[in-house]
């Protein structure tokens, strides 16, 4: 039978961690948690879990998770953000890997979100398909600011399991605008450095297009309510990464001497 280390990050994820690590019960053979520094009840619901944390330093997305893995014991390693969950198919599919003979060296999964208490399966939110489930030695993740990747060896195979990996985003409307200043505040910086232009015109395509795209192309519509508010708010997303990031290269200009 093959052992899984299962690795989490966190930060003031009281909401979340406990579900979190209730659905690895059974699945995974260690569970290592690093944390970032929570002022909130993170780390006393670890302990109450079996699990001492870890503490580093926030080193970004894909180094924090990358430290996290030197900790694993195991041969494979499992990867969760603390607003995740394994559901009961997945967890299904995962056990039936540890007894199975035919390994592969990474096993992606369909990710399904709640927002607001309601499932999304449109809006180009699903099936948002990641791997989360590789041989330790065989990938390792990307260090992108935001939207760090896994980074397998060439040829590596991959195999998809049955399930769905449960995703608890906001809570709220309100929540989901709050983050959106942060990550498009990180996008506008990464667009920026290429130094691409961005017209005002280019502004206002992208977002009517994000808009058009999630919403009608990828049947928002079909969410109902929440997918309009999903759309919508992705599309504002769009046109306030790309208005930062046209801030930002009009600064540098400015400050390598260029004015108004």
């Amino acid at each position: 039978m093959v052992s899984i280390s299962a690795v989490i990050i966190t930060f003031n994820e009281e909401k979340n961690i406990a579900r979190c690590l209730q659905s690895l019960q059974g699945a995974a053979d260690e569970v290592i948690v690093v944390d970032s520094g929570s002022t909130d009840r993170t780390e006393e619901i670890c302990r109450q879990h079996g699990v001492k944390p870890i503490y580093q330093k926030w080193l970004g997305y894909g180094a924090q998770k990358n430290f996290a893995n030197t900790f694993a014991q195991f041969p494979y390693i499992l990867s969760l953000d603390a607003d995740e969950a394994l559901s009961d198919a997945l967890k299904k599919s995962i056990l039936e890997i540890k007894q199975s003979s035919s390994l592969v060296d990474a096993y992606s999964v369909n990710r399904l979100t709640c927002y607001c208490g309601q499932w999304i399966k449109h809006c180009g939110w699903y099936p948002d398909t990641k791997i989360r489930l590789w041989k330790k030695e065989k990938a390792t993740w990307s260090l992108e600011e935001l939207h760090e990747k896994i980074i397998l060896d060439p040829n590596a195979p991959i195999r998809h399991l049955k399930g769905d990996l449960l995703h608890y985003s906001y809570y709220s409307v309100s929540d989901h605008i709050l983050q959106l200043d942060k990550f498009t505040e990180i996008s506008a910086r990464e667009y920026a450095k290429k130094g691409k232009k961005i017209s005002a015109g280019k502004i206002i395509y992208k977002a009517a297009w994000k808009f058009i795209r999630d919403y009608f192309i990828k049947l928002g519509v079909l969410d109902g309510y929440y997918g309009f508010v999903i759309c919508a708010i992705s599309a504002f997303a769009t046109f306030t990464k790309y208005v930062k990031a046209r801030q930002q290269a009009k600064m540098s200009k400015a400050i390598h001497g260029f004015t108004c």
